[in-house]
């Protein structure tokens, strides 16, 4: 049985491709019948041609891909392109490190654990890269006898 008018003005009337219009198989004497957009309304009023969901592509295996490389999983170095410096440039890795070093030292001098001239000290060691992180420069502090507490 040829209903591919009908199909074609479903998809008209549904505003979607041919391709998606579903017709109930039991009923194509009835579709057969139906001639204008009003007929084909109506079998859609009545459930027997209906608009099929649209295909898409499922987010589910990015999503958890997502999820391990969050965890820090997939990160060795198999799954690394690029050099060393091209994954985090050099200057990055420098503001990282420098920052917190200096909003440490204001913090020290501001709560008056460290003297100016202290202060300026290890500001000129850390500016120099003298101290890999906090930990390092408060280890420095303490052998050295920096601290004021």
């Amino acid at each position: 049985m040829d209903i591919s008018t009908q199909r074609r003005i479903a998809a008209d009337v549904l505003d979607c491709g041919i391709d998606r219009v579903w017709i109930d198989p039991e009923n194509l004497d009835k579709v057969k019948m139906a001639i204008t957009k009003d007929d084909i309304r109506m079998l859609i009023k009545d459930g027997i041609i209906v608009k099929k969901q649209k295909k898409g592509i499922s987010k589910a295996r990015t999503q958890k891909l997502k999820e391990q490389k969050r965890k820090g999983k997939r990160k060795g170095p198999g799954s690394r392109r690029g050099a060393k410096g091209a994954r985090t440039p050099k200057k990055r890795k420098w503001i990282n490190t420098i920052r917190p070093l200096r909003r440490m030292l204001k913090e020290l001098r501001e709560g008056e654990a460290i003297e100016r001239s202290t202060y300026r000290k290890l500001y000129r060691m850390a500016k120099g890269g003298a101290f890999r992180s906090k930990n390092h420069m408060k280890m420095y502090m303490k052998d050295h006898g920096l601290l004021a507490e």
